[in-house]
């Protein structure tokens, strides 16, 4: 079971990102699948966004309405549109899974990916 996470650059503020979240060994469309960061120096916030196995979706109160997360079966790939992005949003972002439904557990997510580096200039 490998996650690998890709989309991450370079962008100045207000533009916008896709990272994706390629899984292999298992179908995205029976595990849940969250978002999650970790900028320099702090440690790893919380669920950003996740998608459950059965197509619901949660973002935090923090990202709602610029974070936005979805899933193409075919593709077996979690998607993270992020838009109008704040130099706050600098961070290591993670995509992990876990078999079943969604949870607000860190600690649940039994599968990560290694991360994309975004990094927003003011």
């Amino acid at each position: 079971v490998q996650l690998q996470a890709s989309g991450g650059g370079l962008v100045q503020a207000g533009g916008s990102l896709r990272l994706s979240c390629v899984a292999s060994g298992f179908r995205s469309s029976v595990y849940t699948v969250g978002w999650f960061r970790q900028a320099p120096g702090k440690e790893r916030e919380g669920v950003l966004c996740a998608r459950s196995n059965v197509g619901s979706t949660y973002c935090a109160d923090s990202v709602k309405g610029r974070f936005t997360i979805s899933r193409d079966n075919d593709k077996n790939t979690v998607y993270l549109q992020i838009d109008s992005l704040k130099p706050e949003d600098t961070a290591v972002y993670y995509c992990a899974g876990r078999l079943g439904s969604m949870t607000y557990d860190v600690r649940s997510y039994r599968y990560w990916g290694q991360g994309t580096l975004v990094t927003v200039s003011s």
